[in-house]
């Protein structure tokens, strides 16, 4: 098991850079905005795609520079193999758990 637990955050921004070969932050708000039907800015994700990339669960690299951007180069982010691994286990202790409620807890308005 690792041993890397991560905020909720940090979580949904992680999957959302290995649903795609490669993403960057702008996109990277698009997909979160449009999946969790509520906002974040633009610095918040990158301060946590940041703490992502510092314990290895995410790599960047700059693009090309574009005339759109002023000259200025995307920074790509890309899930490593680590990064898959810490969340396939993050899902699997939530599946067990999971597993553990009671199927008729929502008679009991519990669910």
């Amino acid at each position: 098991m690792s041993e890397q637990s991560l905020g909720t955050l940090e979580e949904t921004a992680l999957i959302i850079v290995l649903m795609k070969d490669q993403s960057y932050g702008v996109e990277i708000v698009q997909i979160y905005e449009r999946h969790m039907e509520q906002s974040i800015s633009l610095p918040a994700i990158h301060i946590v795609l940041k703490r992502l990339q510092k314990k290895g669960l995410v790599k960047s690299s700059f693009g090309e520079s574009t005339p759109e951007r002023g000259g200025k180069r995307k920074r790509y982010y890309q899930g490593t193999p680590y990064g898959y691994r810490v969340i396939a286990e993050i899902q699997e202790r939530r599946n067990q758990m999971w597993s553990l409620v009671p199927k008729n807890s929502f008679h009991y308005g519990l669910l």
